[in-house]
């Protein structure tokens, strides 16, 4: 490296430079391989800073500035940066990962010693195996760190970023990168090649995270900034739960159903056969009810659309004579078309509402601009087309698109397996994704992303996939432009930007179908461990493997998960946190806590009907209230048309009363497909070349064969 001679303004490190905080002070020398020439520059004398403290000098008598060798000056956002690659130049010079370790176990020992005292729940950086506590303090312009760890790998990470940022102003904090540590990894301490952990990589990435945040925090302190209002929130403990703020009191409202109600619901299943399967997004009054009434009635099932039909198999298998279903209406032709496929035509359907139950993608992908992008688009290539559909479509779609271009169903969970096997098993192969356009970018940028891992990187996501291949089938990969869900559109700019002020060290969900801002806010969460991004069931399995982590460690710990998804999602998350609490509380009497946070835009309120004064509603749990003005919502108001109210109508009226239950009746499609076939034989096969290809990771032969010998292809 350049010989250089670098001064920290304003004031240099507490591992090199003199402190009025006695805890920081006196720092013993620890023996460099080549020891990086660092200087803080005093007008009457210099001092090198070798890993040493400064003399006794008043932190007011350094005029720092960075000087680098031939006399320039190398500017104050670039000190931190180059303190950090001193660090990284010290560990790849050391060959042998044995000395790397003990190197970073030498930087713990002399990391300045953090007080008992400020071992405290608000010190803790999230996200870290290890119990990691951080203190920030802002001391005339410039921030002081300390950091502690019961690790002493994790503590020589927090040393190596504490020697980087402490005596930095905010603003070189602030502008301070992951990346600027990341050649770390190429010394084989930081997960990755020939890597110590993840989980230590995470560590530092998370604690430089906090760094951040709690800088931010008080440089709006500083600044007079009145601290942003919090999103909504549910607290969870094993002794009950705590809703903070409006939103989050109409959720929680449901959260303990009424027992006589549970018991009405659970008399009328139980004495006329009757199996319920819901979507996760139901109200929170209904899914409070099932949720108990689960315990007393076992054909209730609450899930995401993949699992609804199957469940009512089973259910049928177990003797119940009819099926309600608590979603949409593709779910509920969805339902009714797999139990006539398997076998149970005589089982009853029975939707939630005598109207339309709607979906806003299903209808993108119903209108003729989706058919006229499937069929020019595949038309207009030479090489085999395979359409990739949504499960959140109607069975007239599937069966109608799968007519023109052959076509396979799949999941937020299961959508990129299936693209990459299909690149993989059909060279040249175009693939047309819909109806939804967040999702069809993401799948995107995730590819873009996966062209820069390595090939083992790669291999662990597809086995038979490298970066060739990726980049490779990129253009072939093609998404409709017009196709939005109402619910994830609401987690646009306003939404991320929160999140990134005060809830960049949470825990951040998402759900496949967010705009590309969030999604790449989750992805960077999901690497260093912090998030997930993928359907309702990935998110529910994500939040109670990380409950799992922190009662195994059996210390105090507060978990913050941001929802990146519908809010109804809560109850199931709610039961599902409460049970791991309640049956897993560690025997010392550490305790857990989980709060859940909704990250609900300011602009989530809808209006009073018919009413002069136009008083806004507070956002609820009924009628598609969290709507947003600028679209989205944070509750799906098509979801929420399936109410307690009416569940219980269909069951009292079930079975002598059908005739008056006409309309919520989920009919049989008798129509026919242009090519002469019904509706519902064609629409399944889509559904059906999904579930053998979850079963066998390849896809179904028959479907191969329709790719291949499709007479609309423009070959």
């Amino acid at each position: 490296m350049d010989t250089a001679a670098i001064s920290m303004s304003g004031v240099s490190s507490s591992l090199f430079c003199n402190s009025k905080y006695p805890k920081l002070n006196h720092v013993p020398t620890p023996k460099l391989s080549s020891p990086p020439i660092v200087r803080c520059i005093n007008p009457q004398s210099w001092h090198l800073n070798s890993w040493s403290p400064l003399k006794s000098i008043a932190r007011t008598d350094l005029a720092c500035s960075a000087v680098i060798s031939g006399g320039d000056t190398l500017t104050a956002a670039a000190a931190a940066k180059a303190k950090a690659q001193i660090l990284v130049e010290d560990f790849q010079s050391i060959n042998d990962p044995v000395e790397r370790v003990k190197r970073l176990i030498h930087y713990a020992e002399i990391l300045p010693p953090f007080g008992d005292s400020m071992k405290i729940a608000d010190n803790r950086v999230p996200g870290c195996t290890a119990q990691v506590w951080l203190h920030v303090e802002m001391d005339g312009g410039r921030m002081r760190f300390l950091a502690e760890s019961d690790s002493e790998i994790t503590k020589g990470f927090c040393a190596c970023l504490v020697w980087a940022l402490d005596g930095a102003t905010a603003e070189e904090v602030l502008a301070f990168k992951a990346e600027d540590f990341g050649a770390l990894s190429v010394a084989g301490l930081n997960g990755g090649k020939g890597g110590y952990s993840s989980s230590r990589s995470n560590t530092w990435h998370n604690v430089l995270i906090s760094m951040q945040k709690r800088t931010k925090a008080l440089v709006a302190e500083r600044d007079g900034r009145p601290r942003g209002e919090a999103f909504p929130s549910l607290i969870v403990t094993a002794d009950g739960i705590q809703a903070k703020g409006s939103y989050a009191e109409a959720q929680a409202r449901f959260l303990v159903p009424d027992q006589v109600k549970v018991q009405e619901l659970v008399n009328l299943l139980e004495e006329k056969k009757i199996g319920v399967v819901a979507h996760f997004y139901m109200d929170p009054e209904v899914q409070g009810v099932l949720t108990a009434a689960q315990k007393l009635w076992p054909h209730i099932h609450i899930s995401d659309s993949l699992v609804m039909a199957d469940s009512a198999v089973n259910m049928a298998k177990a003797g119940c004579k009819f099926v309600t279903v608590l979603g949409v209406d593709f779910m509920s032709e969805n339902v009714r078309a797999i139990l006539d496929q398997a076998g149970f035509p005589e089982v009853g359907v029975y939707r939630m509402s005598d109207e339309r139950i709607g979906c806003s993608l299903a209808d993108a992908a119903a209108s003729p601009s989706y058919m006229d992008y499937l069929a020019a688009g595949a038309s207009s290539v030479s090489s085999p087309s395979l359409h990739v559909v949504y499960i959140n479509t109607s069975l007239e779609t599937k069966a109608y698109t799968h007519e023109v271009v052959p076509t396979i169903t799949c999941t937020s969970s299961n959508v990129v397996p299936t693209i990459l096997q299909a690149f993989a098993e059909i060279p040249d192969l175009n693939v047309w994704y819909g109806p939804d356009t967040y999702m069809g970018a993401n799948i995107m940028e995730l590819f873009r992303q996966m062209t820069e891992m390595s090939d083992e990187e790669i291999a662990s996501i597809h086995p038979n996939h490298n970066s060739r291949s990726i980049k490779s089938l990129m253009p072939r990969l093609h998404y409709f432009q017009d196709g939005t869900c109402i619910v994830h559109h609401l987690f646009g700019h306003e939404v991320v930007g929160k999140i990134n002020e005060m809830y960049c060290d949470a825990f951040l969900t998402a759900h496949f179908e967010v705009p590309g801002e969030m999604f790449t806010l989750a992805m960077e969460a999901k690497r260093r461990g912090m998030g997930v991004v993928g359907s309702t069931q990935n998110i529910l399995d994500f939040i109670k493997e990380r409950v799992l982590e922190a009662l195994d460690r059996k210390v105090d710990e507060h978990l913050q998960f941001v929802l990146g998804t519908e809010s109804g999602m809560v109850t199931s998350i709610v039961a599902a946190v409460h049970e791991l609490l309640g049956s897993g509380t560690p025997q010392n009497g550490a305790k857990v806590s989980v709060e859940i946070v909704f990250p609900v835009s300011s602009e989530s309120i809808t209006r009073t009907p018919g009413s002069s004064l136009d008083l806004p509603i507070i956002p609820g749990a009924a009628s598609g209230e969290g709507c947003s003005l600028h679209g989205g919502c944070a509750s799906c108001p098509y979801m929420k048309m399936n109410s307690l109210d009416s569940l219980l109508k269909v069951c009292h009226n079930l079975p002598r009363n059908k005739d008056d239950l006409s309309l919520y009746e989920a009919g049989r499609f008798s129509l026919q497909t242009p090519n002469g076939k019904l509706i519902a034989d064609v629409g399944c096969e889509p559904i059906l070349h999904m579930r053998q290809f979850q079963a066998t990771k390849r896809l179904p032969e028959k479907l191969v064969k329709q790719i291949l010998h499709n007479p609309h292809s423009g070959r």
